[in-house]
């Protein structure tokens, strides 16, 4: 099958498409023919980088939408035939910027027949991530403010859809240009952070979700009511933040994204509700995955970059 994959760390310029065998799977998993896959932060990070994965060869993508071609034994949820998305297992699941991947079933949940593969592909990884901040781990309820980091982005678009569908007064931050966007998407207020220090313009928020990291973290402590919750998606293991937020009389937690099968089938159920959908900025051919990278590089795109595979 073919694959994207590199030798070495460093620019968009080191992915190429490869030959590789096809994967089987193993009991309690599934082989998916991928039709579309997300390109996220995190793929062009590791690239670059190496992150969680060190030293390459590897083959990036977690987001997977497509159809069952194969199940292994003891697969109960899927039949061959079945249209499928869902994320793999972060970090160590990775493979998706390939025309097929193996992963358990319960990574996956049934693709919502209303969307097309490329929406589909879009969502896994930035939805599971926003439900998992804002519902799981800070029950966002209906009133209250929610201020959501980089509104446009991957991971802020959705946030902002998932916030107001759980009755949330959402605040967002993004450049002015970008603002229309993220209004259209259901958010309340908006602050431009070229020109505004959101840590003094906003106030009395229960629930802030970090995309950016940085100084946005201990800013974002100025922002909460007394009680609230800082959510930050980008871990740097610092033992300082909790003893910070309580300081302050709030609390602040890490987390990284996880696989779940009941959270997929959440996120499905807001796609069939017309609650969430993703915007996609642009598609690439897999081939042309480095174009994405490149794009992705700028950090000016709003919304989500997609491969089409199938």
């Amino acid at each position: 099958m073919r694959a994207i994959s590199q030798d070495v760390l460093g620019g968009p310029e080191v992915l190429k498409e490869v030959r590789v065998e096809r994967p089987e799977p193993r009991a309690n998993e599934v082989l998916v023919r991928v039709h579309a896959a997300g390109v996220n932060p995190t793929d062009w990070k590791h690239r670059a980088t190496g992150g969680f994965l060190g030293e390459p060869p590897f083959v990036l993508g977690w987001d997977v939408s497509g159809v069952v071609e194969a199940t292994g034994i003891g697969v109960a949820l899927f039949e061959p035939g079945d249209e499928v998305f869902g994320m793999l297992s972060y970090p160590w699941g990775h493979g998706s910027h390939a025309e097929y991947v193996t992963a358990p079933a319960h990574t996956f949940a049934h693709k919502p027949a209303g969307i097309d593969h490329v929406q589909a592909g879009a969502l896994p990884l930035v939805s599971l991530t926003a439900w998992q901040a804002l519902v799981e781990t800070a029950d966002v309820r209906p009133g209250q403010r929610v201020l959501i980091h980089a509104a446009a982005g991957g991971v802020g678009h959705v946030a902002v859809q998932v916030a107001k569908a759980r009755g949330a007064y959402v605040i967002g931050t993004a450049s002015a240009g970008k603002h229309d966007f993220v209004r259209g998407l259901g958010a309340d207020e908006l602050i431009d952070y070229r020109d505004t220090d959101f840590a003094e313009a906003v106030r009395d928020v229960d629930v802030v979700l970090d995309t950016v990291g940085g100084d946005y973290v201990q800013r974002s402590l100025r922002t909460l009511r007394e009680g609230g919750i800082l959510v930050t998606i980008l871990p740097q293991g610092s033992k300082e933040l909790p003893a910070q937020a309580e300081k302050a009389g709030v609390r602040a937690t890490e987390m990284l994204v996880d696989a779940d099968h009941a959270g997929m089938k959440a996120i499905a159920e807001l796609v069939e509700a017309g609650k969430l959908r993703a915007s996609v900025a642009e598609t690439f051919p897999l081939a042309e995955a480095a174009g994405a990278h490149a794009l992705g590089d700028t950090g000016r795109t709003a919304g989500k970059l997609v491969l089409v595979v199938a």
